[in-house]
Order: structure tokens, then sequence, then C-alpha cells
């Protein structure tokens, strides 16, 4: 995907919107016998429950929340797709509280916009900007209570997406849609190095985002895969270095990001932006839809989980453009969230 210098966030929330609506009709074609693969498992009681908007968002000033993490204050920090509108800069990363007041944390250059998002243990932030301007794009830093610098470059005419931290190897996995490539990064900043491409990760005409969401879990790298509707687990080796390619769950149209409710557990719940779709993914690729259109969804990008509380991303890219964010409550116990086998 080629981003313009002059306004790639218009370019980009113009073909994310393009995604949404090719995402839409696949789902009409293909809705009955991917509801019929993906019936092998029912909850009795709802997996999730009480959702509700805590924060709402001007779509067409460019509000369009992307990613989002939980803090340690139960605060949440989130980004913003739609990075400025012409009159001025725009709040690209932003603290929501947990009564829905938002406040700027970092406020975006015109031609900026914010995606992955992931945190350390010091509670430092470190999250994607996509642009045209090459002193701009890249994987950044906003340490507590300091100041954003970029930590490393990536090429412009891509698409920073998932982020993620492999606390132990002190190192930022990157998924870049429009490449198809997982980048890796030195967590105390450094060059950006090809970890892993391929057809699996990659987009295709008809919908230009390939890798997408992006998690580090138990050990290995989880990507998602709009354009294949797939879910992929990655071991990462002794040596850093990828392992084989796991599918483990296809049909998943429309699939976006995602995360983990047990950090014990494989069990993973995924936002299908298309679709208008939460759903939760078992370990044996069943899928099982939990959250639709119905519970207010509205294009849902990116999901956060502390405890029972489930957070998500709604971008809005459909009419009536009802970005904001939601939080809802988990039944861990329907979810079967213990360790994983």
């Amino acid at each position: 995907m080629e981003i313009s210098t002059a306004a790639p966030t218009a370019t980009l929330l113009k073909k994310r919107s393009r995604l949404a609506a090719v995402i839409a009709v696949a789902a009409v074609v293909v809705s009955a016998p991917y509801a019929s693969a993906a019936a092998g498992q029912s909850s009795p009681q709802p997996v999730v429950s009480g959702v509700r908007t805590l924060a709402a968002f001007d779509f067409t000033a460019g509000g369009s929340p992307e990613n989002i993490a939980v803090n340690p204050d139960n605060s949440l920090t989130v980004s913003i797709l739609g990075g400025y509108v012409a009159a001025g800069e725009r709040p690209a990363l932003l603290r929501v509280a947990p009564s829905g007041r938002t406040t700027v944390l970092v406020a975006g250059q015109p031609g900026d916009a914010f995606s992955g998002i992931t945190q350390d243990h010091d509670g430092s932030t470190y999250y994607n900007v996509v642009s045209g301007d090459a002193s701009r794009v890249g994987v950044w830093k906003l340490p507590p209570g300091g100041a954003p610098r970029r930590i490393a470059a990536l090429p412009t005419g891509g698409m920073p997406n998932g982020l993620a931290l492999d606390a132990a190897k002190r190192t930022l996995y990157v998924a870049d849609s429009s490449r198809g490539i997982v980048w890796a990064v030195p967590a105390s900043g450094g060059k950006a190095t090809v970890w892993l491409t391929g057809p699996a990760l990659a987009p295709d005409p008809s919908v230009p985002f390939g890798v997408n969401g992006l998690r580090f879990h138990r050990g290995a790298v989880w990507v998602s895969n709009t354009a294949k509707g797939t879910l992929l687990r990655i071991p990462v080796t002794a040596a850093g270095t990828p392992g084989d390619i796991h599918t483990v769950a296809s049909g998943l149209t429309g699939v976006d990001d995602f995360n983990f409710p047990s950090d014990r557990s494989d069990v993973v719940l995924a936002a299908q932006n298309g679709r208008n779709q939460v759903a939760v993914v078992h370990p044996d690729g069943t899928i099982e839809t939990v959250l639709t259109a119905s519970d207010g969804l509205a294009s849902p990008t990116s999901i956060a989980v502390q405890g029972s509380r489930l957070f998500i991303t709604n971008a809005g890219f459909a009419e009536p453009h009802d970005a904001k964010v939601q939080r809802g409550t988990i039944n861990p116990a329907v979810l079967n969230c213990g360790p994983a086998s």
C-alpha cells in the first residue's frame, strides 16, 4: 500500500474504509458456510455481557480509534488512526480514564496515523507511526513522564500495524500489513530487521491488508492475516529466529487485531472488522461469534483484556461512523481459559 506524503492519514482511512466494504460484501457471500464451520462450539451462557460505550469519538474530525492497551492504573492508552484535521493537529495517542474522560498523551503531526500499541514493565508505551515522512514513520517510545522518541525507522510506503514486545528477549515485533512482513526491533532502539515474510503474511489485490494484528504469547509470535482470514502462531526459537508457521484458525473473515483473555491459555478473542463481530477462537481452531453489531460494534479493530474486563476499539468506518471504545465483562468460566495443553 502506497501512502502519499501529502495526506497519508486520509489515504489510509479511505483504504481502511474500502477494505471494510470489501469484507462486508465477502461476509454476505460466505456467511452460510463460515457459520456452519464455526458452529462446532457454542456457549450456553454469554461469553461477554454488559457491553457499553466508554468513550465516543468524532470520526469526521479524524477520531478513529485503532489500537488499545490497559494501563496499571486501569486507564487505557488508545491510538487514533486519523491523526489530524486541516485546522491543526489532532491527538493521536490518548489516555482514556475509567470514567471515559480523555487526555492527550502525544499529538501527531499532519500526515501521521498511529496504529499498534504495546507496553513494557516499567510503564513505557511503544507505538507505531504511519507516515509518508521518512523522519516520522517507525516505532516510537513514550516513557513514563517523558517525551516520545522514535527508536526505529521503518520504510515509507508500508503500513506498520500490530505491535508486541517479547520482554525476555527485549525484542519488539511489528506487523507490516501492506508489505507482508514481521519486523524485529530491539526494545532499546536500533535497526529494524525482517524477522519473517512470505505468502502466509501477504495481502492480495482485493484486500490490501495482509498480516495485521500481532501478539507475543507463550513463547510465540501470533499474527492475523486479514486478506486470508487466518490466525497464525510462529514459535520463537532459542536463537530468536522464527519456527514453523502453524495455522491456528481459518475462516476469520475480516480479522483485525486480537488478544488473549488469559496468559495461561491459547483461547483468543478476535475483532472481525468488516463483519462487525468479535469471535472466540478456541485452541482447536473452532470459531464462535460472541458479539455482533447488535452489541453496538462499529468496525471493531482491536481488543484489550484485563481480568474479566474487555475493551474494544471501534473505528466507525461505515455509516453512521460510530467511532468509540466499548467495555464489557467476560465470563472466564464459559471461555474455559485454563492452562493450555
